[in-house]
């Protein structure tokens, strides 16, 4: 069953304190699509410590924009309506701005930089786990799922569906 009301944690929403979002039947429709791009990509998960592509995984959290800009053009200002303190527009731009956005900002060029260096004859993926910098990338990717699943949780109450993401939080 959907809730209609929910505090939300300080650091869901990098303030102090907490707010009170009380979803209406659009946004909850809306958390629905969002919770499903979550739940169904890399953004949520962890790579193995020597698995996947790192290139793929920033892929996945870069298409996270794209989904989202597309969430909140289909359903409109509806989504963007407060009642109580917080909308679910407000939270899906700030899961971008806050979390989605800084990781891709600081680890995008840096992955691209070590890409162009790959010698002939080496794998992409071969180079990817030789890179210096890819513990600390999977360290933030896993630092960036944790916080994601946040979101995922508040969706899925919001959803009234039982937890579609990791139950390991890290």
């Amino acid at each position: 069953m959907a809730i209609s009301e929910i505090k939300l944690e300080a650091k869901l929403l990098g303030n102090g304190g907490s707010l009170t979002w009380k979803p209406d039947e659009a946004q909850q429709r809306a958390s629905w699509e969002l919770l499903v791009e979550l739940a169904t990509r890399i953004t949520v998960a962890r790579l193995e410590p020597e698995g996947g592509s790192l290139r793929e995984a920033l892929s996945s959290y870069h298409s996270l924009f794209a989904s989202t800009r597309d969430i909140l053009r289909r359903h409109g200002p509806a989504v963007a309506k407060r009642r109580g303190e917080v909308s679910f527009a407000y939270l899906a731009v700030w899961m971008l701005n806050g979390v989605v956005r800084p990781l891709l900002a600081r680890w995008h060029p840096r992955l691209l930089d070590h890409e162009h260096t790959r010698p002939a004859g080496v794998g992409a993926i071969a180079h990817e786990r030789a890179w210096v910098d890819a513990p600390a990338l999977r360290a933030d990717m896993d630092a960036a799922a944790t916080q994601l699943t946040r979101y995922a949780r508040v969706f899925e109450q919001v959803c009234g569906v039982p937890p579609l993401v990791p139950t390991d939080e890290g």
